[in-house]
C-alpha cells in the first residue's frame, strides 16, 4: 500500500499529511523504498487505522 491508497484510506488527507503521520513513533514502519516511494503492508495500516482512527476501520466480517 502506497501513499495514494493510505490517502484514501484516511479519508482524502494529503500526502503532506501522510508524511506527518509516518514521522510518528507509533505509525508502521514501511516494507519497503521503491523507487517511486514508501509502501506499507496492508495489515499494519489497517491494524494503526483500528486503535487510531476507529471510524475509519472496516469491519471484520
Amino acid at each position: 500500500m502506497g501513499v495514494a491508497e493510505i490517502r484514501v484510506r484516511l479519508g482524502g488527507v494529503n500526502r503532506q499529511r501522510v508524511d506527518q503521520l509516518a514521522l510518528r513513533p507509533d505509525w508502521p514502519k514501511p516494507y519497503d523504498e521503491l523507487v517511486r516511494g514508501r509502501v506499507w503492508r496492508i495489515a499494519d495500516i489497517e491494524a494503526w487505522i483500528r486503535v487510531h482512527r476507529p471510524a475509519l476501520a472496516r469491519r471484520r466480517d
